[in-house]
């Protein structure tokens, strides 16, 4: 048993087919996500940043930007992977784009605030995965500004304030997905992609003096 374990540990770490592959899977979550919304305009609600957390909850942070960064190469190139099924290099620059490459930053930033904990508690990944969410409100907003004739407190009002109660559920859900993803990772001897356990772990007992 600890033989094979071993081996799934080897073949894991010195694979180029398995970064490559979580790679293309992610982005291809992101883009079925992305399917998944409410039209409304200019801004549509979708569950693209629930995958976009889930990756970076458990990617490192150099693969889950990569993700992101393979998820918009797909779209721009012809693949029906942004919200409502469109695709192409319009979007890239069109009154959303700030929040599609906000996506690159924000999936790099929770892998990057994930490594930073010592305990990986439902709380600790919470706010590591609601925090770069919130953060990209930031240039989603100011881009659609920018690119449209809305003033920022309009853009504000359209881009930001009806997205935040449902930040607060899609983080729930994608922390507990993440966590029993990694569970079942540790479970089955695969490294989990960030380097650490996604479960808590008992805290070592003090050495004596």
């Amino acid at each position: 048993m600890n033989g094979t374990r071993v081996l799934v540990r080897t073949l894991w770490r010195e694979s180029l087919f398995v970064p490559v592959g979580i790679a293309l899977g992610g982005a291809l979550l992101v883009g079925l996500a992305a399917q998944i919304d409410v039209p409304m305009y200019p801004v549509p609600m979708s569950l693209q940043t629930f995958a976009v957390s889930v990756i970076g909850l458990l990617c490192r942070p150099m693969l889950a930007a990569v993700t992101l960064l393979t998820y918009l190469a797909l779209g721009a190139a012809g693949l029906p992977l942004f919200a409502g099924g469109n695709s192409g290099l319009a979007a890239l620059s069109g009154p959303t784009a700030g929040y599609l490459w906000g996506f690159v930053g924000m999936a790099w930033m929770t892998a990057w605030l994930v490594g930073r904990l010592r305990r990986h508690s439902f709380g600790a990944l919470y706010v590591a995965a609601f925090l770069p969410s919130l953060a990209l409100l930031v240039p989603g907003v100011l881009w659609l500004a920018a690119s449209t004739s809305l003033t920022l407190g309009a853009a504000v009002m359209t881009g930001a304030a009806p997205f935040l109660v449902g930040k607060l559920v899609k983080t729930t859900l994608a922390v507990l997905v993440a966590r029993l993803v990694g569970g079942e990772l540790e479970r089955r001897g695969v490294p989990p992609w960030y380097g650490r356990r996604m479960t808590a772990q008992p805290e070592a007992p003090p050495r004596g003096g």
